[in-house]
């Protein structure tokens, strides 16, 4: 498959590996902490690949409320000034400009979230730039990509550190729940389930659009074939 483009391959989708650490639950009361963002690219041979990252440690939205178990789960003080904390609209916007690059350079439409669970990262980044006002946010408003899902059906696992071991992606528990770290193994993850289904042949498809009409056709008139010898 030469000359393959990133663009065919999701019908349109950019696709973008996220993972947000946060102070509780719920996007609306708890506080984005940490947010990382990994962008993928396609390989000339339809190989997918990691491409650029970002990270930011983000300082709590006024009023926001930190649940003492998220932070003892994440290991974050979030006051501690060695953090480098940055303001959630800051963080966001810089993603947001990597994002909208990669969609225009790949030829894409929109952006789409890849992240292990995605709805909750995806809620606390929809409910974050809904909450700063961000314009022309790149990412579609409800469609992710779950390597959770994705995971248990390839791998039947569905805990990011189990499914890195069946996948054979090293994994440090030390490390975990960090945002960079769990973006770049999840990153890894996605990339060997997509390019898995290719090397056994589930991609490009083999299957024409006028075979499954044909298929389509074909089913219905045995269908109705055998109603008929029913009725007789």
């Amino acid at each position: 498959m030469p000359n393959a483009k990133l663009c065919e391959r999701f019908r349109g989708f950019y696709p973008v590996v996220i993972d947000i650490e946060t102070s509780g639950f719920d996007p609306k009361l708890n506080a984005i902490l940490e947010i990382a963002a990994i962008t993928l690219k396609m390989t000339p041979d339809g190989w997918l690949e990691p491409d650029q990252s970002l990270q930011f440690n983000v300082n709590p939205f006024r009023g926001a409320i930190l649940e003492p178990a998220a932070l003892a789960f994440n290991g974050i003080v979030p006051d501690n000034p060695l953090r480098g904390g940055v303001d959630e609209k800051h963080s966001l916007d810089e993603i947001f400009k990597m994002v909208r690059s990669g969609i225009k350079a790949s030829e894409c439409t929109r952006a789409v979230i890849v992240a292990h669970n995605a709805h909750f990262d995806h809620s606390f980044l929809m409910a974050a730039a809904e909450r700063t006002g961000m314009k022309r946010n790149p990412f579609h408003p409800f469609a992710t990509f779950d390597t959770a899902s994705l995971s248990g059906l390839v791998f039947g696992q569905t805990v990011l550190a189990k499914a890195c071991q069946v996948a054979q992606i090293t994994f440090d528990h030390k490390q975990a729940h960090s945002a960079l770290y769990d973006t770049q193994k999840t990153a890894m993850l996605f990339c060997k389930i997509v390019n898995q289904f290719k090397a056994l042949g589930g991609w490009p498809l083999a299957v024409t659009d006028s075979d499954v009409d044909a298929k389509i056709e074909k089913d219905l008139d045995n269908t109705q074939q055998y109603g008929q010898q029913k009725q007789e």
